[in-house]
């Protein structure tokens, strides 16, 4: 089976509180004490987001490691292919990606996926796994960034969370740039299962997770079927 977890916005990099989307990204591994290793590129592997990760899932009864592309560099198949489950941070997608693909990680990841390894992340760490994202890579715009393409679709996270998200999407969606858009909120994961869309997961209450499209002239949020709520 193949698990992708694209987080929209909150968790262990903004505070260690509650980490109910940690332990729910846990609870996906069949392990009693899960592999999971964090990927912070896209914060060009800041020291605090990294502390942060160990003290969240160190908690969480979790084996950690985390992978740095800025100091020596660990084998990175071997390493990836131990892990149960992968974190990436959020950040810079542009950046990130260019540095994957120098170090291959990219090929890497695709390969893990497809043998069962859980991708999750938050922001970038959520929307590299599709075909398209939209991000805030560049200070004065957003814009649509060709992803790794794991799965099918275009993902935008902060969706409610950031004043230019909504806007994009509505005119892309007008300008027939794309026919329809994923959309996660701000403590809302998509769970994706097998490459398809099957839970939106709150984590804060009234957060949700919608398949945007333009259908004849106006723009419809449609919900994901199914819904979790984390004990809220």
């Amino acid at each position: 089976m193949r698990q992708i977890i694209a987080i929209g916005g909150g968790g262990f990099g903004r505070e260690i509180g509650d980490l109910l989307i940690e332990r729910y990204i846990k609870d996906q591994s069949p392990a009693v004490i899960p592999k999971i290793c964090f990927i912070p590129t896209a914060t060009g592997d800041d020291q605090g987001y990294i502390d942060n990760f160990y003290k969240a899932f160190d908690s969480l009864g979790c084996s950690t490691s985390h992978i740095n592309l800025f100091k020596r560099t660990i084998d990175l198949r071997s390493h990836i292919f131990e892990q149960d489950i992968i974190y990436v941070g959020g950040g810079n997608t542009k950046s990130m990606l260019a540095v994957w693909k120098d170090w291959d990680l990219d090929i890497i990841l695709k390969e893990a996926y497809e043998k069962g390894v859980i991708m999750s992340g938050v922001s970038a760490g959520a929307i590299c796994w599709f075909e398209k994202g939209i991000t805030d890579s560049w200070s004065d715009h957003q814009a649509t960034l060709d992803c790794l393409g794991f799965v099918k679709g275009i993902c935008c996270p902060h969706y409610d969370e950031e004043p230019e998200r909504i806007p994009y999407v509505k005119k892309s969606l007008f300008g027939e740039d794309f026919k329809s858009c994923l959309a996660v909120e701000g403590y809302a994961a998509l769970h994706l299962v097998d490459d398809t869309p099957k839970y939106s997961v709150s984590f804060k209450a009234g957060t949700n997770c919608h398949n945007v499209k333009n259908i004849n002239g106006s723009i419809v949020h449609e919900n994901i079927n199914g819904t979790i709520k984390l004990d809220l």
